[in-house]
């Protein structure tokens, strides 16, 4: 317990800091623009994809509706993949904690290594997979979308956008402040909560002695993470302390790489997900990239350089624990819990019983809305990309998407077919129920 509280202390400055960035770019930053540069199958599409996705805060399930959003939109079979790679490996809020935990050697790596492997998964897509790499594959969603584009700007006044997005300074500084200490803490506290308990049951459970036979092979102690960390589910910021436990347990540092690359990278429903949206042909590759580039620079760590760059952290901080904890830490401690208390609690209750009187409501107002249950949604982002998806089908003038019910009830004219398309091509499924 000891253990665990002290890993949420020194995170919990970082998370706060990293959280209130997460939440800036997402409000001043124009979502057109990670499309715009997407298109062509080039290595310049890729190399634009990994850029925009290390900084990004996507967790693993969040990442994949968003990519095959850009896919819908015209990016290439290519940066989809880049962007599918590197987004959940990093983000700036994982970034920072990665430092606060685990060193600035390990933070400098972390996105380093999230980069090339992007960079090496995207090109190989552009090579094996020229005919999944048709630019604008989808004339009709780029007429649409670009129809949309123009529509963005209100001029009623209520500063908004008709997607909802904040048009004012102040208006986007709220909408900045709700993402990263609301929908974010909301999407990334439940698996940063698990991760740390992960970590404790490690750090109390496994005895020191099960790691020794993988002490001095760092291969197989990589393989044997591997095998953990592929098919399970986890953020970039809930997999540290986890390889925190696993460093502190006798496994190497390249092992710990290979965690925090390969759990947040990869799991079950995103192999799910690019087998059917993308193509086995373009799975295989993904898998490959991640497999490869996790271990590669996990030896490269392990073999080329110092091991003391990689534990110092480690050492520092078990030397560290008994010592008085300052007031400061303590409260952005006391805060990180309020906030994820108010995100995964309180705030989902309530967002809960809003839209159910809001269903109320357009229920009176309008009795022929079409209901649908979309299976595969897990996060705030889904369900915005969901609502996205929905909304560009001609016809629709209206959506709403409940992300605790998975009910997204929709209003106008348009086919069943379309919205059904539109939803499975970034990667959910839907059956209409009412």
């Amino acid at each position: 317990m000891e253990q665990i509280l002290h890993i949420i202390n020194e995170m919990s400055p970082y998370l706060l800091l990293g959280f209130l960035l997460a939440g800036l770019m997402h409000a001043f930053v124009p979502g057109q623009m990670y499309s715009r540069y997407l298109a062509r199958p080039t290595f310049r599409s890729v190399f634009n994809a990994a850029l925009f996705g290390i900084p990004l805060p996507l967790c693993s399930c969040g990442v994949i509706p968003t990519a095959m959003s850009l896919r819908r939109e015209g990016a290439s079979k290519g940066s989809a993949v880049s962007f599918l790679i590197a987004t959940p490996q990093t983000g700036v809020d994982s970034i920072i904690a990665t430092y606060s935990l685990m060193g600035l050697p390990f933070a400098i790596v972390r996105p380093i290594a999230a980069l090339f492997t992007a960079l090496f998964g995207g090109q190989m897509v552009n090579w094996f997979d020229r005919d999944g790499n048709g630019i604008g594959h989808n004339h009709e969603n780029e007429h649409h979308g670009d129809h949309c584009c123009h529509d963005d700007h209100c001029d009623c006044g209520c500063g908004h956008n008709h997607d909802g997005h904040a048009t004012t300074f102040w208006g986007k500084m709220r909408e900045a402040l709700e993402y990263a200490f609301v929908d974010m803490m909301a999407d990334i506290g439940k698996w940063l909560v698990i991760g740390l308990i992960v970590a404790g049951l490690i750090t109390v459970f496994v005895p020191d002695s099960f790691f020794e036979i993988f002490a001095d092979n760092s291969l197989l102690s990589m393989l044997l993470v591997l095998c953990m960390a592929v098919p399970m589910y986890l953020c970039a910021t809930g997999s540290i302390p986890i390889a925190v436990a696993l460093m502190m347990k006798g496994l190497t540092p390249g092992a710990g790489l290979v965690m925090l690359m390969a759990g947040p990278a990869s799991n079950i429903a995103s192999i799910l997900v690019i087998n059917k949206v993308l193509g086995r042909r373009t799975l295989i590759v993904y898998l490959a990239s991640i497999i490869v580039g996790a271990v590669g620079f996990g030896l490269a760590i392990d073999h080329l350089l110092p091991r003391e760059w990689f534990t110092s952290a480690l050492v520092a901080d078990a030397d560290c624990c008994h010592e008085e904890t300052s007031w400061f830490t303590w409260l952005c401690t006391g805060l990180l819990a309020a906030l994820l208390a108010n995100a995964l609690i309180f705030h989902r209750h309530d967002h809960h019983h809003h839209h159910e009187h809001q269903h109320q409501n357009q229920t009176a107002m309008n009795q022929n809305e079409m209901l649908f249950h979309i299976n595969g949604m897990n996060c705030n982002h889904c369900r915005m990309n969901a609502e996205k998806a929905i909304a560009s089908v001609p016809g629709v003038e209206s959506v709403s998407v409940d992300l605790d019910s998975r009910e997204a009830r929709v209003t106008g004219e348009a086919p069943l077919a379309e919205i059904r398309k539109a939803v499975e091509e970034i990667g959910f499924s839907i059956e209409e129920t009412a």
